[in-house]
């Protein structure tokens, strides 16, 4: 199964630099991590534990379609 996982750079002062989140929009789960790689690894780490959950709970797990695209804007808004 793949999952699309979008990352968003963590801007809130509150929090070091480095941090992204990193959003699974197909089931509505976000986490956390340093860095790319460790917003990834978080993400995965999430993921299976939801994926057990669900098998353990005998629940249907769908994959979803997964369909990308971007909007862009004029600066004059």
């Amino acid at each position: 199964m793949s999952y699309l996982v979008i990352f968003e750079q963590i801007l809130d002062a509150a929090w070091p630099a480095d941090y992204y989140y990193a959003h699974i929009p197909a089931l509505g789960l976000t986490t956390h991590g340093s860095g790319i790689e460790g917003a990834r690894a978080a993400a995965n780490d999430l993921l299976q534990l939801w994926l057990a959950e669900k098998k353990e709970n005998h629940e249907k797990i769908v994959t979803p379609e997964i369909l990308i695209s971007t909007l862009e804007t004029s600066d004059a808004v």
